[in-house]
């Protein structure tokens, strides 16, 4: 497959970013123009390996033909489908994953945060309903050092204080105790269990 280099310069596309673009990444001075499998050109033509993986993001390599072919085949028939509607292909997905982890639910989300936020959701959901917590007074524990996105909830149990500061106030029912730490964790479950009982 042959590709036309891009008319930018890596000192023109960066200029471009730092003038338009708002400023929440700190990237490497590198212009990326195109990838296949586990490498990347930038748009002088230099070659390199991803060993990034987009953050995990598409760890799957990049433009894997049987991938981008799925894409085109999808995009021929329905780009998106509303959960307003049902749609042909929803049902299958979800049978085969929840038989492949073993689970009786699924429920797809778009990114990893969204994945965060909707199992806080589940979380205090459970526990006012189930459990009994009292309205409001759900407690969630995370681990010092976590990083799982960039959202409020997921700042507001972020102890970096370059991904938190200045955004505040902060989710409540958020605490946070040492990474790996099991006497510090039993710890503070007994604090919180006497708190609950007096």
């Amino acid at each position: 497959m042959r590709f036309e280099p891009s008319t930018l310069t890596t000192e023109q596309a960066i200029e471009l970013e730092n003038k338009y673009g708002a400023h929440n990444y700190h990237p490497l001075p590198v212009v990326i123009s195109r990838g296949e499998g586990v490498f990347l050109w930038d748009v002088e033509g230099k070659k390199y390996y991803d060993f990034l993986a987009a953050y995990s993001a598409v760890n799957q390599g990049h433009c894997h033909p049987r991938i981008i072919q799925a894409l085109i085949d999808q995009a021929t028939k329905l780009t998106l489908t509303s959960r307003a509607f049902h749609n042909d292909v929803l049902g299958e997905y979800e049978e085969f994953m929840t038989r492949l982890f073993g689970f009786d639910k699924l429920l797809p989300m778009n990114t990893g945060v969204e994945g965060g936020e909707t199992a806080i959701k589940l979380a205090r959901r459970w526990g006012y309903d189930v459990k009994g917590v009292k309205k409001h007074d759900a407690k969630i524990i995370f681990a010092e050092g976590n990083f799982w996105g960039r959202t409020l909830s997921a700042i507001s149990a972020s102890t970096d204080p370059t991904s938190y500061t200045g955004f505040g106030p902060y989710m409540p029912g958020f605490e946070i105790v040492p990474y790996h730490d099991i006497p510090a964790l039993e710890k503070h479950l007994r604090i919180r269990m006497l708190l609950l009982l007096w």
